[in-house]
């Protein structure tokens, strides 16, 4: 009997983003990228979420390394706390690991980083792993798919991507290998990329962009150009830069992440920018304004990024007037629409004209869709499979293509955040769950928990109610008090009213409660709480959170 092969699943099925797995066999495991997702309007406070890495720690020691598909945040976004509790190496295209290497300086963690660089078509063991990485088209440059050849048969993991043919960097998803090894050995095992699954036809070409670009760029003279996008869209900044210097344009970059990243892709030789034709923001009351094109960060309204700022009018560099013309070079990320659209309303007040991809053709996605993912399942056959990266129901339109395309029901494996399952000479079968969690962090790493975000969401929406009341336990009086202070619950003139009635109830149900000498401050505090959220309630209809504060003396 072959050594089985366990598969646990961290993160990133259920939810775009927290894309983390581990794979196991004899006892050792292979973490499979390591992500985070962003915080929403309904995690206040929350700036990132990741996944709960507990069962990792808790078999720290049979861990041997992790690879990093792509450098997406929603790939290698929580690699610092991952090394912040234990060391192994990290392998990635030199692009990706680049990326990691200043996460990790940024949280001190630099010493732990042990990068291991790979290339296209490489086959070398990491772990008990004889892993080979092929070329994928995403995003994002120099990504892989990974094909674990393992004794349970080869299992190949498609990472994010696309089918495109004409990549601007001429890097395309090696169908032929997996062709190749779809017929030979078989591939026993494919997870694959469903973000687009319930999308049919296929993406456009990254590569058309650019001319649509050009276009843009040639009626806008006279005029300055900003261009927002991701920072990480290395191949859709090539395509800006080559439509600003063929208009006669110089590029500036603004936002931090934005310079990092152009910065290291022309160290690492992936973005052709020449050096007349790229200048620093420093530089940009030096320039005509005419003949500048502005690449910044801001495309998806993030509150801090330079072209949320720059519509706010709170930039430090740029003040924008009636001659600025902004390009949206992206899709709002679904949940990021009312954020984007406030945006756009800021630009508009400052007189700017604004293109986007609901106007012309300035975006596509880096994700297949359906077209293209059913030529990848038609040329690796796959003996089992497991739809990931995606919301729960990508996941299911995933599924559903595949059994459409002729596999079996049983064959294909619906799985969540947490789930284990293993690959045996029998086929693939559940083995419950370990958890999948999410892990809430609010300025460093730690677990705010549900609780926290509960009274933060409950501020946010209905206010609070504080009361505060001093005692003598031993007499068994109220020394002074109950003051009631509140905010967010209800307007002037009726609050004093209301407050003072709060007031009332706290005294009387108190005042009866000291007649027990035995009684203490946490069963005050229980009894002061439930006089004033009883009153709140009865005459306003309305939850406020009740804070009672019940000191002695």
């Amino acid at each position: 009997m072959a050594a089985p092969v366990t598969i646990t699943f961290l993160g990133g099925l259920g939810e775009i983003g927290r894309n983390c797995a581990a794979i196991e066999t004899e006892g050792r495991i292979v973490v499979l990228d390591c992500g985070q997702m962003f915080g929403g309007d309904d995690l206040p406070g929350v700036d990132s979420v990741l996944p709960d890495l507990s069962w990792l720690f808790d078999n720290a020691d049979r861990v041997d390394a992790c690879i990093a598909t792509h450098a997406h945040e929603d790939h290698i976004g929580a690699l610092p706390h991952l090394l912040a509790h234990m060391s192994l190496p990290i392998y990635g295209s030199r692009f990706t690991l680049g990326m990691i290497d200043h996460k990790l300086r940024e949280a001190g963690l630099s010493k732990k980083a042990d990068l291991r660089e790979i290339h296209d078509r490489d086959r070398l063991d990491v772990g008990p792993f004889d892993c080979e990485f092929l070329p994928v088209t995403h995003s994002i440059p120099s990504g892989n798919i990974t094909a674990f050849h393992t004794a349970q048969g080869v299992i190949l993991h498609s990472s994010d991507f696309k089918l495109d043919l004409t990549p601007v960097d001429g890097r395309r998803t090696d169908l032929s290998r997996i062709g190749a090894l779809g017929f030979d050995p078989g591939i026993r095992l494919m997870l694959a990329d469903s973000t687009n699954a319930d999308r049919p036809g296929s993406s456009r070409s990254e590569s058309e962009i650019g001319g649509v670009l050009t276009s843009l760029f040639r009626g806008q003279e006279g005029r300055r150009v900003i261009v927002a996008s991701f920072a990480s869209h290395i191949h859709r900044l090539q395509q800006i830069a080559d439509a600003a210097v063929a208009t006669g344009r110089v590029v500036v970059t603004l936002g931090l992440s934005m310079r990092r990243n152009v910065k290291l892709a022309r160290d690492v030789g992936i973005l052709r920018i020449p050096d007349h034709a790229i200048r620093d923001i420093e530089d940009i009351d030096e320039l005509d304004p005419e003949r500048v094109c502005v690449v910044c960060t801001g495309s998806q309204g993030e509150p801090r990024a330079a072209l949320t700022m720059m519509a706010n009018g709170m930039s430090k560099w740029m003040q924008l007037t009636d001659n600025d013309t902004v390009i949206f070079s992206s899709h709002p990320i679904p949940g990021n629409e009312a954020a984007v659209a406030a945006v756009r309303n800021g630009l508009a007040r400052h007189g700017a004209s604004v293109f986007h991809s609901g106007q012309v053709d300035v975006h596509t996605s880096g994700h297949g869709k359906q077209q293209e993912l059913q030529t990848l399942h038609s040329v690796a056959v796959p003996e089992w499979f497991v739809p990931v990266h995606g919301e729960y129901a990508h996941l299911v339109a995933h599924a559903e293509l595949a059994r459409g395309m002729g596999m079996a029901d049983d064959r294909v494996v619906l799985c969540e955040d947490g789930d284990q399952i293993v690959l045996s000479d029998d086929g693939v079968e559940h083995l419950g769950s370990v958890g999948g969690d999410h892990l809430y962090v609010d300025g460093t790493v730690g677990d705010l928990g549900n609780m926290v975000l509960g009274e933060r969401r409950t501020l946010g929406d209905d206010g609070f109610v504080t009361v505060v009341v001093h005692v003598d336990l031993e007499r068994g009086e109220i020394l002074a008090g109950p003051d009631v202070v509140s905010r967010g619950w209800v307007e002037q003139p009726a609050l004093v009213a209301h407050e003072t009635a709060v007031a009332d109830a706290v005294e009387q149900d108190l005042m009866k409660a000291l007649e027990d000498r035995d009684v203490d401050l946490d069963r005050l505090a229980q009894i002061a709480r439930r006089a004033a959220g009883r009153t709140v309630n009865d005459r306003t209809r309305r939850r406020p959170m009740i804070v009672p504060v019940v000191r002695e003396g």
